[in-house]
């Protein structure tokens, strides 16, 4: 209701431009955690409607598919096939296409959950043709059983994405 009385369809560029300049600025000011990085033989678009899309998060992200509507303040969910929630989150900032900030709360262990949520941001961009992903990882600090959980994962959700957006074949479930 604010948006639609205050933010007219004139001003809402300047507006959203505005917020994406402060939390890229923000973004750089503050250190990862941990950064993790692949280049992907498919285009960026490719990359990123892997990021968002529930049919194929399923392929490489431990067969949760993710659900949101992918705007500002939206929230994020990872569900399990039987339904139930894997984890939580909340869209801090979007550029559609290239890159988001979202906090990630992981619901499968009674620690990480007492530990509160980390803070992720994805990005993709162009790599000579090719889509290189970035993955940033935010107050998890290290000895933390997020920073450990998600510093193990992260290779296999990514390893995963590649190799099903680079061959169509799904890696062996981990053990």
């Amino acid at each position: 209701m604010v948006h639609e009385r205050w933010i007219t369809k004139y001003t809402e560029r300047k507006v959203r431009t505005m917020t994406q300049f402060k939390s890229e600025l923000e973004a750089e000011a503050a250190t990862p955690d941990h950064v993790y990085r692949v280049i992907i033989n498919v285009s960026p678009a490719i990359v990123w409607n892997a990021i968002i899309d529930g049919d194929i998060t399923e392929k490489y992200f431990y067969g949760t598919r993710v659900e949101s509507t992918w705007e500002e303040s939206a929230e994020v969910k990872y569900l399990h096939r039987d339904g139930r929630v894997a984890s939580e989150g909340v869209i801090l900032a979007i550029d559609p296409g290239t890159m988001v900030d979202m906090t990630f709360q992981a619901l499968w262990d009674e620690d990480l959950i007492a530990e509160g949520p980390a803070r992720e941001i994805w990005r993709v961009e162009d790599f000579n043709g090719a889509a290189k992903l970035t993955i940033e990882l935010y107050d998890t600090p290290q000895g933390s059983q997020t920073y450990s959980d998600f510093t193990a994962g992260f290779p296999y959700i990514v390893s995963g994405m590649k190799t099903f957006l680079e061959t169509g074949e799904s890696l062996p479930a981990p053990t």
